[in-house]
């Protein structure tokens, strides 16, 4: 077998890997059964909602700012 036949067999190797490794990328949409597991607790980034206000508020008074998510004030701690 010389260098051409070993190269083509290694390029149809690859193309088959690729073409079944985009075959397998996954689904465009989630069923309507697995949408409870996108929303589990689990998957929330704060699972304490009132500690990440908390702490963002003492955050905005210490750095003397507020930025980002809405909130009004200029940084004095009288909002």
């Amino acid at each position: 077998m010389d260098w051409r036949s070993s190269f083509k067999t290694a390029a149809l190797l690859l193309a088959l890997a690729a073409g079944l490794g985009a075959a397998g990328c996954g689904r465009f949409a989630v069923r309507a059964t697995e949408k409870e597991h996108l929303a589990d607790r689990t998957m929330q980034i704060d699972p304490d909602g009132q500690e990440a206000n908390a702490e963002e508020h003492v955050m905005s008074n210490r750095e003397g700012s507020t930025g980002g998510r809405g909130g009004g004030g200029g940084g004095c701690g009288c909002n």
